[in-house]
Parts: structure tokens; C-alpha cells; sequence
């Protein structure tokens, strides 16, 4: 300021400018107190502004940040919990069989701790280095991305965080424009407030698109490698980290190039930053990329059908089944038809200490509409065979009525207009019930079947656990040659009770449950009995030598060849035929099935496990050394039945009607001790014949009678009507 001065009276004053205000400062008001000082300064004036100035602008700041933080806390956030997919999993949580969502892609549940560490380093280096730091949006990213696209017109690089990335990921929004960039940030931030960081982190790698229906790390890691995302190799690491990116315009298998690229330059930067070395780096650029997506894993596809089906809505179903004996098994039915197109097979195999279901095979082929592969034939209602007969003896052992080493008579037979014969056609007259058994003889069978009741061994089958058809009516004499319905499931199920000495629980198949206890079968010593038996077999051409108790089992018209056997720790029953009933000519259970049985236990474990030792009540003596009534087997009602070489008409059979056309009638007989007197209708028509096939005249049409008189004076008598 410039200061004019006057002289007046020895004294200096100063005056003001003509140009400028009268002031005593440099204020333009130019006001003096009475104290002379000008009145615009007061001392402290100047910070008391500053201060109210700053005060005022941490309110702004402090109520836009306010406002800010209430408007991220209004923030909708997309649903977290999308659906993902069914996953059946084995025994060690390995995956069995996987379905897509609905929306028709493969999204597999994951966890953070389940994927290869290197790869999630190598994710968060290249993708987002500070997204342990911030909080949802990355400035230092977002100016850098900024800056770059300033430079050079167009977006070099994204600034989107990962958290920024799941924020689209769950909303399906768009990348490029403002708005949708804004929208992302404000979930991104809300997202950080309400899940840590491992649970974003969790959510990238569930919803990352890898191309194709591919979403989700372990869906990537299936398509592309068909493994799980634990182990990766640096190659495959890079790929995965390059593709969500540009999923489609990157997959491998149509952009081999692009995916390369892509890939090598995750690799140089890892390399730069450390987490490679060049030869790593060198030898995962020289890796061959996938040249086509990979096909889900599809084991015990019908099982897995079965078991989702019981537990809708249930993410995660974990089975007794083993994956590699499953893998093992279904290839050995594929090997066992291919050269029979239209034939299928199935096979169950389980531990039948535990009553764990180890694998199961519904056909060769899940996808093989030839063979019908669809079908689950370990559920399908077939005929038996003679696979029932181990269980008719193992009842007769228990009831008394026979042991191993009774005699039996194996001739002709008639219960009732029922004669059963034996698959041969031959009789062999006394034999011992082992030999019967082996023999897997039908006239025998039949007999105890008779003596116990059929509805004895229904009862039976039932309280193993199956649940056996009928064709219709109460249960008959020949349901013991196969004469009903029965699944390969509940086949097993009976084994596995026998090889439990006579009373096992239920099978199962899913992992935890408690197991369910059967009925009882038979005694101990019964069940070791037949399993005694049954190791007496000889194994089939080629075979590995072991002890194994086997039965086979050919249904009537050839339409089911049937094989189950056990040890003393497993269980595996097979069964194979066409799927939809037709006859399969020559086919036969020892034939066809018993071997894939053998060398299903071959496949199952290097040597088979002894069988058990009989049970110290078990009563092991010969035929001669047997008390009496168990030497040989006779019905319970045999003291008022005709002895068993008493003589039989055996044609005509009862019941007969016959067209002689004045022809003679043919007799047949057997048994008996010659001569030999016929009565018709009550009068002799012949006498002193010891032959024991002849003629005699025709007594004329309608009913007659006919009495077959021996030298002992036995007899045996049959209605039959001629016209």
C-alpha cells in the first residue's frame, strides 16, 4: 500500500490516497476503531473462517459418504445361491454321474479349498492382484484402465476387479457400457460388505463360463481334461484362467489359436511375476490343447437315475458303489457282448459282510438303443432258472428233512398231473442231495419244494429282502424250476443272506444309512451246507482256480442265463439275455454267464476270500453214518404211500384223452415185479405179461379205468378217456 505523507508541526501523518478510500491497512473499507486499528481486522479472523470452511466441508463429505454408504446398503443383490447341479458321487466322493441344471448347463458345486492352489494364484495375479486389499473396486485399476484408453482411443484393458466380474456373473450384465459398469461396481461393493472374500472368490468359480454349457471351474476342468480342478499342470492352469474372458471366441476346439495365444500370455506373465519358470513356461506353451470338450462321466447311470429320484431337490448323493470297480465291471459286460449285438447283461456285485452294493451294471451300454441299453435289467422282473434251488435245499437242510448226503431217487414223478423232468430227459436213479444239487437236477428239487410247501419258500424269498411275481394264483411246485418273477437286485440279495450264514442285512447303495436287517433264511449250519456244495463245482474252462460257491441258472426258452456266486467276502451275481424277453438260442447260465462271473471276482480282487469254517453244530457224516431217517428221503406221509419201486403207469398219464381210431391201447409202466395183471373198468384184460411196455385191446370210447396189478400185488391206477 502506499502511504502520502505531511508535515505539520514537527509531526508525520498520513493521509489517504485522493485515489483510494481513506484506510488504515490494506482493507478497502478503510474504518478505524478509537483505537486507531481498522476495524475489517480482528485477530483469529482469518482461521475461524478456514475452520468453518472445513468444518462445512467434512459435513459434505461426511453426509455424502452417508448417503453413499446407505445407498450401496439399498443395494438388491442378485440371487448368491443359484441352483447347481446333481452330482452322484462313489464311496470316496469321486463323481459317478453329474446333470446339467435347467437351464441346461453343467454348473458343479465348488469350494475354494478344492481347486488347485496354483491356479487360484495364478487367477488372482492376472485377474485381480489386489483382491485380498480392497473393497469391491480397484481405483488404482480402474485410473490405469482409464489412462490406457486415453492413450491409445480405445480399451486396452478392463479395470473390473473379480469382484466387479461376479457381480455380472450373478446378474448377467453387460461389461462395456457406463451404466452397466456403475451397476456392477454398487453390487460389487455391497457384495465385499456381506460375503468375505473366499465366498466371492467361491462364486467366480462357480459361475465362470468356460465355453459350450460349460460354468464353474470343475465344469471346465470335466469338459476340457476330465478331472477334477485339485491337480493342474501350468498348461491347463493358463487356459483356465484365459477363457472366461472371451469363453467361445477362445474355446480350443474351434479358436486353437486364439485359446494358444490367450494362454501363453497368462503364462508370460506368471512368468514375469515369478510364479514360473521359463522352462515351465517353455514346456506349457509346447502342450497340446484339447481338441474337443469331454464327455461327463456317466457310471451306474442307472442307479444314479434311480437314487435322484428318490431324493428330488438333494445336490449331492454319495453311493456305496466304488468308482474304479464300477469302471471295471461295466467293462467287462461291454467286453462280454460285443459280439451279440442285440444281447444285454448285468451284473451286481456287493460285500455281503457289510451290505454294501460295490458296483452295479444295468446294461453294457447306457446309451445303446440296440441293445436297449436304457433299461436297468438289474431291476427287471425275469425267471430265475434254477438259480432258486440253493434256497429249496438250504430249507430242507433246516427243517430235517435231508442232508447233504441223504439219498434221493431222481425218476419220473407226478404231483398231481405235474411231472417235472430234467433239462437232459434222464433219470439217475439214487444219488446223494449234494450230487442232486450239483447236478442241478430237477426231480429232486421238486420233491423237497413239495415237502416244504411252496408258500414256505415264498415266505422265504420275502424275508431275504425280494420281492418275487407270481403269473398269478398261489405259488405252485414249479416256482422251484424258476417259475416266476424275480429282479437280479433280489437275486443277490438272497445270495448275499446264504453267504451271510443264513441271515444278512439288505443291501444298499447310499453311503450312511444304517443297515436294515433281513429276515431269517436259515440256520448257520444250513447256509454253510449249501455253500459246501456250491464250491464243489468245477470252474469253468479257463477259469481262475479258487473257491467260490457258484450257481447258474437257465430260464425256461432260453431267454435268461443267470450266474451268482459268493465268498467269504463278496458277492457278484449275472445275469444276461435280450432286454426285452425274446429267446437267445444256445444260451445257457454255465455256458454264457458263469464265466463273466469268474473273472468278475478276478476283476474285484487279486485272490478270493476263504470261505468259513462250518459252524461247530454242523453234523458232517456219510450216508451210512446218517441216522436213519436221513439216510434217504421220504416224504413225511411216506408210511401210507406206495413204496417208491412200487409199479406206475406212466402211459397213458392221468387225465389222458386218446384217438385210437380201433386201434390197441400202448401201456407203459415202471417199477413194480413182474407178471404183471391190467383191469379195465374193472374186469381183466390181461394177465402174466412181464414186459413193461404192450397192447391190449380198446375198451371202447368214453372214460375207462385202468389198474396195473404187479406180482406183490401193488398196484397203480389211471382214468383216461378214449373217443
Amino acid at each position: 500500500m502506499r502511504r502520502l505523507f505531511n508535515r505539520t508541526k514537527g509531526s508525520v501523518r498520513p493521509r489517504v490516497d485522493a485515489k483510494r478510500p481513506p484506510s488504515c491497512c490494506k482493507h478497502a473499507s478503510g474504518v478505524t476503531g478509537a483505537d486507531g486499528r481498522c476495524q475489517a481486522y480482528r485477530p483469529g479472523r482469518g482461521w475461524k473462517w478456514g475452520a468453518a470452511v472445513l468444518a462445512l466441508g467434512l459435513v459434505a463429505a461426511f453426509s455424502a459418504y452417508r448417503a453413499f454408504d446407505a445407498w450401496i446398503d439399498r443395494t438388491d443383490l442378485p440371487l448368491t445361491l443359484t441352483e447347481t447341479s446333481t452330482e452322484v458321487l462313489d464311496r470316496n466322493g469321486k463323481l459317478l454321474r453329474a446333470y446339467p441344471v435347467g437351464d441346461g448347463l453343467w454348473r458343479l458345486a465348488v469350494r475354494s479349498a478344492d481347486v488347485d492352489p496354483r491356479f487360484l494364484d495364478m487367477l488372482l495375479r492376472y485377474e485381480d492382484k489386489r483382491f485380498r486389499s480392497h473393497a469391491g473396486v480397484d481405483p488404482i485399476a480402474l485410473l490405469r484402465a482409464a489412462g490406457q484408453a486415453l492413450r491409445n482411443g480405445r480399451t486396452v484393458s478392463g479395470g473390473s476387479t473379480l469382484t466387479m466380474q461376479v457381480a455380472r456373473l450373478l446378474e448377467d450384465g453387460t461389461t462395456g457400457r457406463w451404466a452397466g459398469k456403475l451397476r456392477q461396481m454398487r453390487v460389487a461393493l455391497a457384495l465385499e460388505r456381506r460375503l468375505s472374500k473366499d465366498e466371492i472368490l467361491t462364486l467366480y468359480l462357480t459361475h465362470a463360463p468356460y465355453g459350450g454349457a460349460a460354468e464353474g471351474i470343475r465344469a471346465a476342468t470335466y469338459s476340457w481334461f476330465g478331472k477334477e480342478p485339485t491337480r493342474l499342470t501350468p498348461a491347463e492352469a493358463a487356459l483356465l484362467v484365459a477363457l472366461p474372458q472371451s469363453p467361445e471366441r477362445r474355446r480350443p476346439d474351434r479358436f486353437p489359436k486364439a485359446a494358444s495365444d490367450a494362454r501363453d500370455r497368462v503364462l508370460e506373465r506368471m512368468e514375469r511375476q515369478g510364479i514360473l519358470s521359463a522352462e515351465q513356461t517353455e514346456a506349457a506353451r509346447r502342450t497340446p490343447l484339447p481338441h474337443q470338450m469331454a464327455a461327463f462321466p456317466r457310471h451306474a447311470p442307472h442307479l444314479a437315475d434311480r437314487v435322484t429320484d428318490q431324493h428330488p431337490g438333494k445336490r449331492q448323493l454319495r453311493l456305496t458303489l466304488d468308482g474304479a470297480m464300477q469302471s471295471r465291471m461295466q467293462q467287462l459286460l461291454a467286453e462280454a457282448v460285443r459280439s451279440s449285438p442285440r444281447l444285454s447283461a448285468a451284473l451286481i456285485a456287493a460285500d455281503h459282510q457289510t451290505s454294501e452294493v460295490l458296483a452295479l451294471v444295468g446294461s453294457p451300454g447306457y446309451s445303446d438303443a440296440t441293445r436297449r441299453g436304457f433299461v436297468d435289467m438289474t431291476q427287471a422282473i425275469r425267471s430265475p432258472g434254477s438259480t432258486l434251488k440253493p434256497l429249496i435245499y438250504g430249507l430242507a437242510f433246516d427243517q430235517g428233512l435231508a442232508h447233504p448226503e441223504t439219498l434221493i431217487h431222481d425218476g419220473p414223478v407226478n404231483f398231481a398231473g405235474y411231472a417235472p423232468q430234467n433239462f437232459d430227459g434222464e433219470f439217475r436213479g439214487d444219488i446223494t442231495v449234494r450230487e442232486a444239487l450239483q447236478l442241478s437236477l430237477n426231480i429232486p428239487v421238486v420233491k423237497l419244494t413239495q415237502e416244504l410247501g411252496p408258500a414256505r419258500v415264498m415266505a422265504s424269498l420275502r424275508a431275504s429282502g425280494a420281492n418275487p411275481e407270481l403269473p398269478g394264483g398261489a405259488p405252485g411246485l414249479a416256482l422251484s424250476l424258476g417259475g416266476l418273477g424275480i429282479s437280479l437286485q433280489d437275486m443277490v440279495q438272497l445270495y448275499a443272506g446264504l453267504a451271510a450264514g443264513g441271515h444278512g442285512p439288505r443291501l444298499r447303495v447310499m453311503q450312511g444309512e444304517a443297515p436294515q436287517p433281513a429276515g431269517r433264511l436259515t440256520s448257520p449250519e444250513a447256509a454253510w451246507q449249501v455253500a459246501d456244495i456250491l464250491r464243489g463245482l468245477p470252474a469253468p474252462a479257463g477259469a481262475r482256480a479258487g473257491t467260490l460257491a457258484y450257481k447258474t441258472g437257465t430260464s425256461y426258452g432260453h431267454r435268461d442265463a443267470w450266474a451268482i456266486g459268493w465268498d467269504g467276502r463278496h458277492v457278484i451275481g449275472v445275469w444276461m439275455g435280450r432286454a426285452d424277453g425274446t429267446p437267445v438260442p444256445g444260451i445257457f447260465g454255465g455256458d454264457l454267464a458263469a464265466p463273466v462271473l469268474f473273472e468278475a471276482f478276478g476283476r474285484l480282487k487279486p485272490a478270493l476270500d476263504p470261505l468259513p469254517p462250518p459252524p461247530p453244530a454242523t453234523l458232517i457224516v456219510s450216508s451210512a453214518e446218517l441216522p436213519q431217517p436221513l439216510q434217504r428221503f421220504r416224504p413225511r406221509d411216506a408210511a401210507f404211500s406206495a413204496p417208491a419201486d412200487a409199479p406206475e403207469l406212466i402211459f397213458p398219464p392221468e387225465g389222458a384223452r386218446l384217438a385210437l381210431d380201433g386201434a390197441g391201447l400202448t401201456l407203459k409202466l415202471r417199477g413194480g415185479t413182474a407178471p404183471f395183471l391190467v383191469l379195465a373198468n374193472g374186469q381183466p384184460v390181461l394177465s402174466g405179461q412181464r414186459r413193461r411196455e404192450f397192447s391190449l385191446p380198446s375198451p371202447g370210447p368214453g372214460f375207462s379205468s385202468l389198474v396195473i396189478v404187479d406180482g406183490a400185488g401193488r398196484s397203480d391206477r389211471v382214468n383216461l378217456r378214449i373217443d
